[in-house]
């Protein structure tokens, strides 16, 4: 196990360092992509315009062998759009499903807060069971699978909040940010001739993905850190400033956000500081906050943060 977690930690970093080749000095957003992507998880990027939100996703589209296609979110988009349709086929005489831009390996779901709820709805399914379903027959989509979908903060006009249980389909909530001084200076002179994505080397092909995924399935979890998971999550339910705590599973992508964060530093164990250091990404976006504490002007990143100084972890963990 420690040989295969060296090699996964040598293949996360050269992935992670062809992506930061576009999106420079945003290291720490580019490994959480990373996590979730080796998770089977989905990612939510949110940020204002122009910060890099669709080249991260393309850039790591890049990165590997697989297959990423767009979707515009608008106002006039259909769950049809997504999912696919059935179409009478007149020389079969039966109807004939088409796949929808969902059937592929990364899907792009460019501002997802500007199309209709029901429309948002549409990628509930596919997002837990990796699976869709049109007129009573199910489709499985390809592995890996992944959803990267960016959103506009949603005070900006013609957007729409998405509902809770969409929050919860997404593993993690993560934002680009401006680029530092440097970063910017350094985007700046590269243009036009600097890394561009469709020159970025392709670092791991699907089954090198598929393997990874695997291995860090199997990454060792103690029971002492399923217990402070489980206390981190519970704080979060039982917190005077929240009215709608993390659910059961936001315990399970706290947990295997954990272990793919091992393997990434060539661990074959989970650590705390694995724990801690997802905490805020993976639980923060599923809390609601009471009315008195959105007045006090508190956030659910400062909630998260201050039940984990105040949970007790286990003891330092040398590995199984």
């Amino acid at each position: 196990m420690a040989a295969l977690a060296g090699e996964f930690r040598q293949r996360f970093e050269a992935l992670a360092g062809n992506v930061e080749q576009v999106i420079r000095g945003k290291r720490e957003t580019v490994e959480l992509a990373l996590i979730c992507l080796f998770c089977e998880g989905h990612v939510l990027i949110e940020d204002v315009p122009g910060t890099g939100k669709t080249t991260l996703a393309r850039s790591l589209a890049a990165s590997i062998q697989a297959e990423l296609r767009r979707v515009q979110f608008t106002p006039d988009l259909l769950p049809s759009d997504i999912t696919g349709v059935s179409i009478y086929d007149q020389a079969g005489h039966r109807f004939q499903f088409h796949q929808g831009p969902v059937f592929a390996n990364l899907v792009l779901a460019d501002e997802i807060n500007r199309a209709s709820p029901k429309t948002q709805a549409a990628l509930l399914e596919v997002m837990e069971e990796r699976r869709v379903t049109v007129d009573g027959e199910s489709h499985e989509v390809p592995r890996p699978f992944m959803v990267l979908a960016t959103q506009n903060p949603v005070d900006m006009d013609g957007t729409y909040a998405l509902p809770e249980a969409q929050l919860d389909r997404f593993l993690m909530r993560v934002a680009v940010g401006y680029p530092d001084h440097a970063s910017e200076v350094e985007v700046l002179k590269g243009m036009p001739s600097g890394p561009r994505i469709d020159r970025l080397p392709l670092i791991a092909r699907a089954a090198d993905i598929a393997g990874m995924i695997d291995f860090a399935a199997r990454i060792h979890v103690a029971d002492s850190i399923y217990d402070y998971v489980v206390a981190v999550v519970g704080a979060t339910r039982r917190s005077p400033e929240v009215r709608l705590g993390a659910s059961p599973r936001a315990s399970l992508a706290l947990v295997r956000a954990s272990k793919v964060r091992a393997a990434a530093a060539g661990r074959h164990f989970v650590i705390p500081e694995d724990v801690k250091a997802l905490a805020v990404p993976v639980l923060a976006h599923r809390l609601l906050l009471t009315a008195e504490a959105e007045l006090r002007d508190r956030t659910a990143t400062a909630v998260v943060t201050e039940i984990l100084s105040r949970t007790p972890g286990p003891h330092p963990l040398t590995g199984p």
